[in-house]
């Protein structure tokens, strides 16, 4: 049976600017949520959570090798740093924003993805 979930329950993020154009990486959680990302996470649906917030287009490239998406979001940071009064004139929130939109997934691929996180995080409790 399929749930809907944020993203913040497969992947992860981190975000930053080239002038007026935000890059968002989506690192996935797990090799197999991975190809639920690619499937799930498109320019359209994007650019449709976002609202206003990104004037321009969206565009996705897959990294197959790191289980990753670079999402571009082009005309979304109101002129860049050094010409934008918005309080995040460099982006550094919006991938933390995209982890909030909502996708569908298998509740055993959710199950699996959870447990996946649970062992990576386990690795770090040692240091």
């Amino acid at each position: 049976m399929k749930v809907k979930v944020p993203l913040a329950e497969l992947a992860f993020t981190r975000s930053g600017d080239k002038g007026d154009r935000c890059n968002v990486g989506l690192m996935a959680k797990c090799p197999t949520c991975y190809e639920t990302l690619k499937r799930e996470v498109t320019p359209e649906r994007v650019k449709a959570f976002f609202k206003g917030m990104v004037k321009g287009q969206v565009h996705i490239y897959p990294m197959d090798n790191i289980h990753s998406l670079e999402v571009i979001l082009d005309n979304a940071l109101e002129g860049g740093a050094t010409r934008t009064l918005r309080f995040d004139q460099t982006g550094k929130s919006m991938g933390c924003v995209l982890l909030r939109m909502e996708i569908e997934v298998e509740e055993e691929e959710l199950q699996a993805t959870r447990e996946a996180e649970k062992a990576t995080m386990s690795k770090y409790k040692e240091w």
